[in-house]
């Protein structure tokens, strides 16, 4: 199963249009917090055909709205400050916070522990636990970065798109 993980998009449609034509085959979509409008949940909604896990971030705006935009959607799930599921036999984290993300993934409790907030791309392992902050969509520190995630294999790769979007 290949998973893509987004965060902090902050409103730039423009680079998200690109994020979502490159992670268009992916099984499902972790989200990390940081929508901004609800405008960007529909746009992901309508445009991704997996399964939409959402996490609350520290600038999401109208939380109604964006509640009522992921009940039309049927494909989006706002789990609220966390989220733990089960996806491709790997179990997963996700908070919009690393020092949670880190406490969690030094448990050892589960595979893939997300994380995003501090728009600063990494991978990296703490113990037998792959830790994944895909950076920021956003582009406020030049670059705007996503990351997929092989359950299969356990790994997770970063990528980069191109700021501004089309150059």
């Amino acid at each position: 199963m290949k998973v893509a993980i987004l965060s902090d998009i902050h409103d730039n449609i423009w680079v998200l249009d690109k994020v979502l034509t490159e992670v268009a085959g992916a099984d499902a979509l972790l989200f990390c917090g940081d929508f901004c409008a609800p405008f960007t949940l529909a746009m992901i909604a309508e445009r991704f055909r997996g399964h939409v896990h959402c996490v609350a971030g520290n600038n999401d705006g109208d939380a109604l709205l964006l509640s009522q935009v992921a009940g039309r959607a049927g494909n989006v799930t706002l789990h609220g400050a966390f989220a733990e599921l089960n996806l491709g036999g790997r179990r997963v984290f996700v908070s919009h916070y690393p020092p949670i993300a880190e406490a969690v993934a030094a448990s050892g409790l589960y595979d893939l522990v997300c994380c995003g907030h501090n728009h600063q791309a990494e991978i990296r392992r703490i113990g037998r636990t792959l830790l994944v902050n895909p950076g920021e969509v956003m582009g406020r520190f030049g670059h705007s970065t996503y990351a997929l995630y092989d359950t299969e294999a356990g790994e997770a790769s970063l990528h980069e798109v191109p700021w501004p979007a089309g150059k």
